[in-house]
């Protein structure tokens, strides 16, 4: 590959890989790091790795436990904490009152004031009023099995989580998304802030939470409204930016306002979108209600955590899923809901659509009545019981597995630990902290430039400030090898699907449905498969991540120019030549992409992987929830979490920014040697 050939024009468009010389200069530097840094480690070994017992604390560590007294005991003579302290028991009181209305005994009448059916008839209703009859068969169904799985007043508390947080997120976030989407200042200050709420994992929110509100449903809100907000503010800032500046144009010809800008055409024009934000809010906000267990809050997540903790598969089973039964159809109804908003019906078709809705809507109204008046009308029927044979047969898979697929799991397990992991784990918890750090802004500087090499400077110093070096090297080792087995995933099933159109129609709708469940419930199977080890956090941290950046992957190669892929195959090249030589090179931006939102979404679930054996700064948080002495020790472990986070994340954004300006070439030669 020495000789280039004219392009065709075409071609130019397409984002190639960078020019030769810098990519041989780059990848020979970082050859060198790596090398240099292999070899220093073994004579360095086990020095200056700063490590910390389990027990032991820092003087940080202690001050933000104490911190936590201090602000709990400052609470009535400060403003602000009397402030936070009346936002808390009005969510509380709004809370309590929705639980009494649909989940929870309200006293004096031994069950809710609506029963299972009525809260089940309302829910089909609007699922057909916004989202058609399919949609709400899909819906009756959903919360049927909820009842009949077990875990009918749970999933209500978990659905009044989400949507109390769901709805302070869209009355805060599509004002701010409309003031982004129409002020370029607007979004130059509000930008930095979405990223680095986005960039965070989910269990990174929870223990600073803990801080301002105490545990409960409360602190379940908020956190759960903090994670939800940024992609409603996102998506909506994009439906209004995309409206035909044309139109604009056109309408402000006419004389018209601002105001009325807004209202008549780039509201209606960025509805759909703005729906889509709503949904993509909705699925956030339920991923984050069943983490904020941690902190009491009700629902779902609550029989998982007690059943991963006692290694209880089969209630872990049947709770999860619940959770990926309310996704599933949350998911689908605001899908359809989106849909549905730029259908223009006819007028017979809308008359009898308001006919629909209104009897529909009196039988609602008597299912709510009926369900107030009849005790068997308000709490739901023992018969019949899936969630009892569920667990045991999940219980029943998972001893199937254990006893007989344990030499083909053992052997896998083996093989990445002790061919992988282990050593991986020896070059970065084991070589001195200076070495590691060396090796860490000079690959920074190499993949994502000078400003990467500033931020991983100060994430660097936060993460020994914190005194957690040890720890957070090992959760890096963890989320490297997660990450390296979720690229070949990716690129295996990436190429395969774009190859195939029969096979993306067959994957891609697995891929779809598996990004829709919360990264809780993949720690279920994981458990059965691996027992609890750090090895089962980094097989559910692929299984999570993986469906993203096979999506990512395929989708980036199939950009790649059509007149670039036929000028190769003219030229000879086989389909190995022109996957290798053609199209991955040239789709190199998309696959730093990928990278970069694999490692994203890896990370946040080997930290959740604490609570399966992964140890490290994911075990450190869930035990500042669990030990009030190791509150201090969990919160600085979750600064050292966001600190690793920014770290990775600013260096694959540095690769991807490296890989968009790079010099656009293209070389020849496919079949060459």
């Amino acid at each position: 590959m020495s000789t280039a050939t004219a392009i065709p024009p075409e071609s130019k468009e397409q984002a190639p890989p960078p020019a030769p010389e810098q990519q041989s200069y780059r990848g020979r530097a970082v050859a060198i790091v790596l090398a240099v840094f292999v070899v220093l480690s073994f004579p360095f070994r086990d020095v200056a790795t700063l490590p910390l017992a389990r027990s032991d604390l820092t003087g940080f560590q202690e001050w933000l436990g104490e911190l936590s007294d201090k602000l709990e005991s400052a609470q009535s003579s400060s403003a602000i904490l009397q402030g936070l302290d009346k936002v808390s028991n009005a969510l509380e009181n709004i809370a309590v009152f929705l639980q009494e209305l649909l989940s929870q005994p309200a006293f004096p009448r031994p069950v809710p004031e609506i029963g299972w059916l009525g809260v089940l008839a309302v829910a089909v209703w609007i699922a057909f009023a916004i989202a058609g009859w399919r949609m709400a068969v899909l819906t009756g169904v959903s919360f049927a099995l909820f009842g009949m799985l077990g875990y009918w007043a749970d999933s209500m508390d978990t659905l009044i989580v989400t949507f109390m947080a769901v709805a302070i997120c869209l009355i805060i976030g599509i004002p701010i998304g409309i003031w982004m989407g129409r002020s370029k200042r607007a979004t130059t200050v509000i930008t930095p802030i979405l990223d680095g709420l986005q960039t965070l994992p989910s269990f990174v929110y929870l223990l600073p939470i803990t801080l301002f509100f105490s545990i409960g449903v409360a602190a379940a809100v908020i956190v759960t409204l903090i994670y939800a907000l940024p992609p409603v503010i996102r998506i909506s800032a994009h439906g209004i930016r995309t409206v035909s500046a044309e139109t604009i144009e056109a309408m402000e010809s006419l004389g018209t306002s601002r105001s009325q800008m807004l209202r008549k055409v780039q509201l209606p024009m960025a509805k759909r979108t703005i729906i889509v934000g709503v949904n993509q809010t909705i699925m956030a906000a339920l991923s984050m209600a069943t983490i904020a267990a941690f902190v009491d809050g009700p629902g779902l997540g609550q029989p998982v955590i007690k059943a991963l903790e006692s290694l209880d598969v089969g209630r872990a089973a049947t709770a999860g899923l619940c959770i990926v039964i309310m996704a599933i159809m949350l998911d689908r109804v605001t899908t359809a809901a989106s849909v549905r908003s730029e259908a223009i019906p006819s007028e017979h078709g809308r008359r009898n659509r308001w006919i629909a809705l209104g009897v529909s809507g009196v039988a609602t109204i008597a299912c709510i009545i009926a369900s107030r008046q009849y005790l068997d009308l308000a709490n739901f029927p023992e018969d019949p019981d899936l969630g009892t044979p569920f667990s045991k047969m999940a219980d029943s898979v998972s001893g199937f597995f254990t006893d007989n697929a344990a030499t083909t799991t053992n052997a896998i397990k083996d093989a990445l630990t002790y061919g992988l992991l282990n050593p991986l784990q020896t070059l970065l918890a084991e070589s001195p902290w200076w070495l590691v750090s060396f090796v860490l802004l000079a690959l920074s500087l190499l993949f994502g430039g000078v400003r990467s090499l500033l931020t991983s400077i100060v994430c660097i110093g936060v993460i020994l400030g914190v005194g957690l070096w040890q720890d957070a090297m090992i959760t890096l080792t963890m989320t490297l090898v997660a990450t390296i087995l979720t690229m070949i995933l990716a690129l295996v099933f990436g190429v395969w699907m774009a190859q195939s159109r029969a096979v993306d129609l067959i994957v891609r709708p697995t891929l779809d449905a598996a990004q829709v469940v919360p990264p809780f419930v993949y720690l279920v199977p994981a458990l059965a498969l691996f027992e609890a080890t750090r090895f089962t956090a980094i097989i559910a941290a692929v299984v999570y991540a993986a469906p993203v950046a096979i999506k990512l992957v395929c989708d980036a190669i199939r950009e790649v120019s059509p007149t670039v892929v036929e000028a190769a195959q003219s030229a000879g090249s086989s389909r190995w030549q022109l996957i290798t030589k053609v199209q991955l090179p040239m789709a190199r931006k998309g696959i730093a992409l990928a990278t970069n939102q694999g490692m994203l979404y890896v990370f946040a679930m080997v930290v959740i992987g604490g609570l399966v054996g992964a140890g490290a700064l994911g075990y450190l948080v869930v035990a500042g929830f669990s030990q009030t002495e190791l509150f201090g020790k969990g919160l600085a472990a979750g600064i050292a979490i966001v600190a690793l986070a920014i770290m990775l994340d600013r260096m694959a954004q540095g690769t991807s920014a490296r890989q968009a300006t790079a010099k656009r070439r293209f070389f020849s030669r496919p079949t060459g040697s």
